[in-house]
């Protein structure tokens, strides 16, 4: 079935939701956003989101701001973060209230998603190919961003990512399958990841 494509406000201009619903009533939400200069048909979001469908969740691809208004260049991440917040919000009304909202995404997506857990009251976080540093400047770790969710969160990295492999947070698990930073080869694997977890976390 084809999602549902709305607008959601945001302080920097209107992002993009694409909402794909389950079958019957939906355990939670969760909600991907893409990488930074990619979109939401990457193949990881894909895959995440059909297991995400088949455990009963409803599934919210996000397109940033900038993208909507046709920019590549990814706006600053702080930015991206308040307008991550405020589409969280915007879905956590009418149908959804109420139910658990689960927040991840690819690369830069899943780095907002990390910053924002508890300003979109996040009852987990799913992190796809995190970037953990630079390719080639481990000095400038991002591992931070990840420390800091105090959440369950799900990591999943391509074991050859020249982005490095994080050390999952104090309630995270990582889980390395074929590939690089595009987690293009093993889609099974992360499929079955996100479902498992996905499950286990919403009961």
């Amino acid at each position: 079935m084809d999602p549902e494509i709305s607008e959601a406000p945001t302080p920097h201009g209107p992002a993009r939701v694409h909402l794909h619903h389950p079958d019957g009533a939906p355990a939670g939400m969760l909600m991907l956003g893409h990488g930074a200069g990619g979109g939401i048909t990457a193949p990881d979001l894909q895959a995440a989101t059909a297991s995400a469908l088949a455990v009963g969740c409803a599934v919210a691809l996000v397109e940033q701001p900038y993208r909507v208004a046709g920019r590549r260049a990814p706006a600053p991440i702080a930015q991206a973060g308040v307008a991550w917040i405020a589409v969280a919000a915007h879905l956590g009304k009418g149908e959804f209230a109420g139910i658990p909202l689960v927040t991840g995404g690819r690369s830069f997506g899943a780095r907002v998603a990390c910053r924002t857990w508890s300003e979109t009251r996040s009852s987990g976080v799913v992190c796809l190919a995190f970037p953990t540093h630079p390719p080639g400047k481990p000095e400038k770790t991002r591992q931070p961003e990840l420390d800091a969710v105090a959440v369950p969160a799900l990591i999943v990295q391509g074991a050859s990512d020249p982005f490095g492999r994080p050390t999952p947070p104090s309630a995270g698990r990582l889980v390395v399958v074929a590939g690089d930073h595009s987690l293009k080869k093993d889609h099974a694997t992360i499929r079955a990841a996100v479902g498992e977890w996905l499950g286990s976390l919403l009961g």
